[in-house]
């Protein structure tokens, strides 16, 4: 089983900054895309942002753009998420999640990752809070 750790959340003020971490246990070649979704009580996961495995493709949330830039390293198993200009819309627990081949190769980045349906591993999440 693919495990995947977060770290890197905490709590800004509004316009802060931070850098999310997700560390795969294991190797990644049977994985599509990876992502982060935010989730906050009550509602379902929403797709924040992904990185293809396959090649350098990359799709935002709309509200996210410009603002958040996700970027994987291999040689580390790790895909980041920057976040800027963070604002109170922002907060909620971000999880990292991994949509293997077999599940989403070949569809496109917004089909896998705006909702979790398509994810078939999941971290435990790291949280954000935003607030004066």
């Amino acid at each position: 089983q693919l495990r995947l750790v977060e770290s890197g959340g905490g709590s800004v003020q509004p316009g802060g900054s931070l850098r999310l971490s997700c560390t795969a246990s294991r190797f990644t070649r049977d994985v599509y895309a990876i992502g982060w979704f935010r989730q906050v009580p009550g509602k379902e996961a929403e797709g924040v942002s992904c990185v293809s495995k396959v090649d350098e493709s990359t799709w935002y949330a709309d509200s996210v753009k410009g603002r958040f830039t996700i970027f994987r390293d291999d040689a580390k198993n790790t895909v980041y998420l920057h976040m800027n200009n963070l604002n109170p819309g922002d907060a909620g627990r971000y999880h990292c999640a991994a949509s293997l081949q077999s599940t989403s190769g070949g569809w496109p980045l917004l089909r896998t990752c705006r909702r979790g349906g398509a994810m078939d591993y999941w971290g435990t999440g790291t949280p954000v809070t935003v607030s004066a």
